[in-house]
């Protein structure tokens, strides 16, 4: 099977997954008035201050120069995940396009763009990045680089990554945190999203964050 057909195959099955997981969501979560539903969080926290990122040097998925400064003058979420990821990474950005459409309606300057940092550069090329993600989003945007830069990142975000012992094969996994993060126009991380992650909740929660932190009538 080629690379371009397991990828496919991997964002059908995330996509199905996530619409399963919504649609049980929704199934087993009690009555929420509108009206208390309007004013609480669901899943995301917001930071009493915001975080700066720190110094980075890292390539997109177009082998451009990424660091902090891409940051400024948008709003993001932000993502530590893996091409070669079985499920989460995969149903993650399922969910975040989903996300991408419910926020449709909102202007311009308020929808958020999508970074997939990659907690496994030695697999994950720029190359590799831009055909994996066309599968979800073609706006969404790809990290990678040295692994240094990747670690100074990942811990000043407080995102624990575990590569596995590779097998007979060379193959290995890596365990990563499944958080998502906002960063804001200012380029500092404002506020985390935890699992579970859904299109309706996730997309309540940042319209909530964008009224609280944002001044907006989002």
């Amino acid at each position: 099977m080629s690379s371009s057909l397991k990828i496919a195959m991997l964002a059908l099955v995330a996509v199905v997954a996530a619409l399963a997981g919504m649609w049980l969501a929704r199934l087993q979560a009690p009555p929420v008035e509108p009206e208390s539903r309007a004013l609480a969080l669901e899943h995301a926290t917001v930071f009493p201050a915001a975080r700066a990122l720190p110094a980075f040097e890292l390539l997109d998925q177009q082998s451009r120069a990424f660091g902090p400064g891409w940051f400024t003058g948008r709003w993001s979420l932000v993502f530590f995940g893996f091409t070669n990821c079985p499920d989460v990474c995969p149903a993650t950005l399922a969910t975040l396009a989903a996300v991408r459409r419910e926020l449709a309606s909102l202007p311009a300057a308020q929808q958020p763009d999508v970074v997939l940092v990659s907690v496994d550069p030695g697999r994950d090329t720029p190359g590799r990045l831009a055909e994996y993600l066309a599968f979800f989003d073609p706006s969404f945007t790809g990290v990678t680089g040295d692994a240094a830069q990747i670690a100074t990142l990942a811990e000043a975000l407080g995102v624990a990554v575990i590569i596995g012992e590779a097998d007979a094969q060379g193959r290995y996994t890596v365990d990563h945190s499944t958080n998502v993060f906002l960063v804001d126009p200012a380029g500092a991380v404002s506020a985390v999203f935890g699992a579970p992650h859904t299109p309706d909740g996730f997309a309540h929660d940042y319209r909530l964050i964008l009224n609280r932190i944002g001044g907006s009538e989002a």
